[in-house]
């Protein structure tokens, strides 16, 4: 699945670890996401949370999508940041779950992410992107 992730790889977010119900990524904050508060923008945030979220979810089989998802922003993230999100399944039911995501700055916390899951029969990615 992150191989066919464009938005996700074209910001150079590297999957470093995954397995069923987990994964671990790594992104460095770029100029491009900086807002106009000189912070890292959390639009970037969620998106690097949220990849790891599908990445995790993702790791059991069955297609599966994000069926809602919330963010706590903790601290703030600079240009030139190296952050780490680190997804964690909580629980599978029937066709949902639901992920815990931790985005870290070494051993700072950025922000925390809750994903709730569902696989769905269909999807559109083309069979040689799977």
């Amino acid at each position: 699945m992150f191989t066919g992730d464009q938005a996700s790889r074209r910001l150079g977010i590297e999957l470093l670890e995954y397995g069923d119900g987990t994964a671990v990524l790594r992104m460095t904050v770029t100029a491009a996401m900086v807002n106009g508060h000189g912070i890292a923008h959390g639009g970037y945030l969620f998106l690097f949370a949220d990849t790891a979220f599908a990445c995790a979810c993702n790791g059991h089989g069955p297609v599966t999508v994000a069926a809602g998802a919330d963010i706590d922003f903790v601290a703030s993230a600079y240009e030139g940041d190296v952050l780490t999100a680190t997804a964690v399944e909580r629980t599978r039911f029937g066709r949902s779950g639901i992920y815990d995501v931790s985005v870290l700055r070494g051993d700072e916390v950025i922000a925390e992410f809750r994903g709730r899951s569902r696989s769905i029969r269909r999807t559109r990615i083309k069979e040689s992107q799977q």
